[in-house]
């Protein structure tokens, strides 16, 4: 029996579905039935039944998650005992983030810590969805998520700044010249560049658009901000990503928003902050302190 084998059988749990599981996860789903079935295994019992709608626990699997779910806390806490007698000089530190943070924010904090911490060494895990990535941390996958704001949460949390969304107008598009911040509810019947459903950027772009009472209409869909701006560029479609990915020579068909939709960012770990996810929260706190903009509208 091994944590990991421990961690993907909660996870399952959890997930109420392999499928959603390795998708959190982000492994390749034969691998994660793999070590879930060694575990079985070990037990000597059927943990999860397979069901058309996904799986449920077996009565065995009832009696062996609340264990399980301990054993991976009681492993954290080892885990987190020794590195809060690591000094700054050694040792490592895995960040759990969204991928439109993983391009725009966070490597300039990054650069800055290691600047300050050479020694440290990191390791970035990016994830589709804020849920995935903060399912990973309280799995014990990794040391703090850097990432929005949970509504709540049972550990150490530093809040930020807030990051602010902004619209890619294709050069073509009669509003690309008008100047000024843009009305999202003048854009209610344009062709838009979207994100894969099931993808946290998704969930802004159609949170903003009802705010502004309409649906968008997707001329196309993507998974990363970036190659949303440049599809946008070559005027496929409108297109809302976080200010943070625009490069500065697509600056200029980039337009704020009357009503600026931003998010706050947060860095937290599961329990307590390790000595080097402590220093790396003082860094960003510091580095990263946007106010919220005037008449914005938050996305939580």
């Amino acid at each position: 029996m091994t944590l990991r084998q421990v961690s993907y059988f909660v996870a399952v749990a959890e997930a109420g579905s392999f499928t959603l599981a390795a998708r959190r996860l982000r492994i390749a789903q034969p691998s994660l039935s793999q070590q879930v079935q060694a575990l079985e295994r070990d037990v000597g019992a059927t943990l999860l039944e397979r069901t058309p709608r996904g799986v449920r626990l077996t009565t065995a699997g009832r009696e062996v998650l609340p264990e399980a779910r301990a054993m991976l806390a009681a492993a954290q806490r080892a885990r987190l005992a020794a590195r809060q007698t690591e000094t700054l000089a050694g040792g490592e530190l895995e960040i759990a983030t969204v991928r439109s943070l993983a391009v725009g924010v966070l490597p300039p904090l990054i650069g800055e810590f290691r600047a300050r911490h050479s020694g440290v060494r990191i390791w970035l895990r990016e994830f589709a969805h804020r849920d995935h990535m903060n399912g990973a941390l309280l799995a014990g996958l990794s040391d703090i998520a850097f990432g929005p704001r949970p509504g709540s949460w049972p550990g150490a949390l530093v809040a930020l700044g807030w990051e602010e969304f902004a619209l890619m107008l294709p050069s073509s598009d009669p509003l690309a010249d008008a100047g000024g911040p843009v009305n999202l509810r003048h854009l209610s019947d344009r062709e838009w560049i979207l994100y894969e459903p099931g993808q946290g950027l998704d969930d802004v772009v159609l949170f903003a658009c009802a705010t502004a009472g309409f649906r968008p209409r997707a001329a196309m869909r993507t998974g990363q901000a970036e190659a949303a701006v440049r599809l946008a560029a070559s005027g496929l479609g409108v297109a809302m990503v976080p200010v943070n990915v625009v490069p500065d020579q697509l600056a200029e068909i980039s337009r704020r928003m009357r009503h600026p939709v931003v998010r706050e960012l947060a860095v937290y770990a599961r329990t307590q902050f390790s000595t080097a996810g402590q220093a790396f929260a003082a860094v960003a706190a510091a580095a990263y302190r946007p106010a919220r903009p005037a008449r914005s509208i938050v996305f939580r």
